[in-house]
């Protein structure tokens, strides 16, 4: 690759992990990834310590319609579908499966919450909660301790409809939510590690209190380098900027009345993805969940035009909304569901553009990305489609696979073969799903 050059001082991981700080100042300004950290070869630190590799959960609320979501075609050759159609520039970058079951979705619930607790964790509901930890916390705890974040939990959508179960996707254990943050001025202060009033409400910049740190350090780096430091920090400020510019009220958590209908949730979207990319880019974190919408969503879609009805009634289509019932509603969950995909696109994006050695962090990060349900108007809970997405030299991508297997199994299978977090076993896991790995 041509940004390794073979001839140079190294820096540190040392120096990689610590960023930039300031004295008697709680504000951490993670590093990106530079040439000169790894080996020259980009295949490692530059202590031959392998890169390590990352693991991020997607989810979005209610079902699918599978006419328009789930490729009709198998192997490499299927034809992209409307649903998907935002991936299309990523094709060789992601493996569609279909066909999983969530196993663990019988018993008590509302149809929604005992799928949402076999999804996340693979154990029953209990009525508040599941019955043990979701997966991206079992994986957390075999991968996630060297990291200034075990793990992140990220939020978009300000939904009250509902219980724990409707409003979490990431557990600890039996019944003990994790929720996630979904207003992106506090998730800017808890990565960049200011504790008091947030940095984005001032007119001076996060970026201030670590401006003498960042000159030293430049000093001692290669020309290219420095341009990439730069370029961070820039990257940095118009985050910053984006997010000090959002109105008032999106600065707080909305009342518990509210009614769940959007404010501008793509807009909120991306700045969440932007710091998600920052975090996993600056390793301060390997494992993150990403709650785009809720389970059983309300909301209204007006950046879409279908105003006239709320999610969750899209997707039981038959007459529930007028004027959008049977085939018409099918076609506005259509449009609701390829929003979902445009912005894990937009997430996919901005992970290819960090080089990172010899690759990119997308190429060391393993993405999944489900639903509660397959088809949503019955509930269903066998058939599902995923997408398992990212480099990490294991997964077969650029596919369509019908598998035969669980929940569970597609978790195992993640987890132990292409993140290598050697977690052993998964509750309804009883084999691994070989035709997802290369």
């Amino acid at each position: 690759m041509s940004s390794v050059i073979t001839k140079r001082s190294r820096t540190s991981r040392r120096t990689l992990l610590k960023g930039l700080t300031a004295a008697g100042s709680p504000i951490l300004v993670g590093l990106p990834p530079l040439v000169t950290m790894f080996n020259s070869q980009g295949t490692a630190y530059a202590a031959a310590k392998p890169i390590e590799t990352r693991f991020v959960l997607w989810f979005n609320g209610n079902g699918i319609p599978e006419r328009y979501w789930i490729p009709a075609e198998e192997g490499t050759d299927y034809r992209m579908t409307p649903c998907l159609s935002p991936l299309a520039a990523y094709r060789k970058d992601f493996h569609v499966l279909s066909g999983v079951d969530n196993a663990a979705a019988n018993g008590q619930g509302n149809g929604h919450t005992n799928s949402m607790s076999g999804l996340m964790t693979g154990t029953t509901f209990t009525g508040r909660g599941p019955s043990g930890p979701s997966v991206d916390q079992v994986i957390a705890a075999k991968i996630g301790g060297d990291s200034r974040f075990r793990s992140l939990q990220i939020g978009v959508a300000q939904e009250s409809f509902g219980e724990s179960m409707q409003r979490n996707m990431s557990w600890s254990g039996y019944e003990r939510a994790l929720p996630p943050e979904m207003i992106p001025h506090r998730l800017f202060d808890r990565l960049f590690g200011e504790r008091e009033e947030g940095w984005v409400s001032r007119k001076r910049s996060i970026l201030d209190a670590v401006q003498q740190d960042a000159n030293t350090l430049k000093k001692n780096l290669p020309t290219d380098d420095q341009a990439k430091l730069d370029e961070h920090l820039s990257g940095i400020r118009d985050l910053e900027r984006a997010i000090a510019a959002l109105p008032e009220e999106y600065r707080h958590v909305s009342a518990p009345d509210f009614d769940g209908d959007m404010k501008d949730w793509p807009r909120i979207a991306k700045l969440q993805s932007d710091l998600l990319v920052q975090a996993l880019a600056t390793r301060q974190t390997r494992v993150a969940s990403y709650m785009l919408t809720k389970c059983q969503s309300i909301s209204r879609f007006p950046w879409l035009g279908y105003t006239a009805g709320r999610h969750h009634d899209y997707t039981h289509a038959e007459g529930k909304v007028s004027g959008a019932d049977g085939a018409e509603g099918q076609r506005v969950l259509r449009d609701i569901c390829k929003w979902h995909v445009e912005e894990f696109a937009y997430l996919v994006a901005k992970l290819k553009a960090i080089p990172e050695g010899d690759a990119t962090v997308f190429d060391r990060t393993c993405l999944i990305y489900v639903h509660e349900h397959a088809e949503a108007n019955p509930h269903k809970n066998s058939g599902l489609a995923m997408l398992v997405a990212g480099g990490v030299g294991k997964i077969a991508k650029g596919r369509h696979t019908r598998v035969t297997g669980t929940v569970g199994d597609v978790y195992l299978t993640v987890a132990d073969e292409i993140v290598g977090a050697g977690i052993g076993k998964f509750p309804t896991a009883s084999r691994k799903i070989s035709d997802l790995l290369a």
